[in-house]
């Protein structure tokens, strides 16, 4: 953790924020390449491990622009799924570590499809599906019991998709090939991140509402008395019940408890008293 905030501290002026915005606009620049022209993104756009190290760099970003979904409506759906738990991941976490979050995650397939290419010889054709999913992941180890609402209708908390979302990749691990068995770990090098260096306590309704109703209570009983009669000197801390008032009589903003407001010395400039007179 020391680590992160020192590079949220050298670094953080450079974080992009509302990333996911940026995200689901490639998104949409994806889904238009996938259906009017998909061999254009797999010649030039794709994570081919083997261009990659043969110079075209910039598929390290630009595989990230395969839409999950080439139906308009899934699109849609999908599009406003990631961008509502991108959004509420960065405003818990901040805008550097969600960056750091999603980067990672990115680097993560890069190093996987590699891997796999000078391991295997194969060409890997990863996308960023796994990346979004790890959301879904982040979303439930910090807010589990959050519901989302399956068909729009069976809520489900946040801690049973995850818990499906991961039994699935347990059981991708160990019936998939070396090369998905690779693909998953590395997919989840930014859940990893995120779990052990980025991820924050939130505290519950309750808990946030006991810690207010506390401090509140500490605030008072720190602090002084904030009425004081200026001739017995009691204060509403030895009886809640007393009344204050202040003379308008008397010079000096002096404030009286009601057993003396219309009994005290009047207090003027010229130290003439009055006594006894009704206020």
């Amino acid at each position: 953790m020391n680590f992160v905030n020192k590079m949220e501290k050298k670094f953080g002026r450079y974080a992009i924020h509302n990333l996911m915005l940026y995200l689901i606009i490639l998104y949409v620049v994806g889904f238009f390449i996938i259906n009017t022209n998909p061999a254009f993104y797999v010649r030039y756009l794709s994570l081919d491990a083997g261009a990659i190290l043969h110079g075209q760099i910039w598929r390290i970003l630009t595989y990230v622009i395969y839409p999950p979904s080439t139906n308009i409506f899934w699109l849609v759906l999908a599009s406003y799924i990631y961008y509502s738990l991108g959004r509420t991941l960065e405003q818990v976490i901040g805008t550097f570590r969600f960056n750091l979050f999603i980067f990672i995650g990115i680097l993560g397939n890069v190093l996987a499809a590699i891997i796999i290419y000078l391991l295997l010889g194969e060409t890997y054709l990863l996308t960023a599906d796994n990346l979004y999913m790890s959301m879904l992941l982040a979303m439930a180890v910090t807010f589990p019991d959050m519901k989302f609402l399956l068909f729009y209708l069976i809520p489900i908390p946040a801690k049973w998709l995850g818990c499906a979302y991961g039994a699935l990749l347990v059981y991708q691990f160990i019936m998939g090939s070396l090369a998905s068995k690779i693909s998953i770990v590395m997919a989840l090098l930014n859940f990893i991140f995120y779990f052990f260096m980025v991820r924050r306590p939130v505290q519950s309704a309750k808990q946030a509402k006991r810690k207010v109703v506390y401090q509140m209570q500490q605030n008072a009983a720190s602090a002084g008395p904030r009425h004081r009669c200026a001739v017995c000197g009691r204060t509403e801390k030895d009886d809640p019940d007393l009344e204050f008032r202040f003379c308008s009589k008397c010079e000096g903003g002096l404030e009286y408890c009601k057993d003396h407001l219309y009994t005290h010395v009047h207090v003027t400039k010229g130290n003439k008293e009055d006594h006894h007179e009704e206020n």
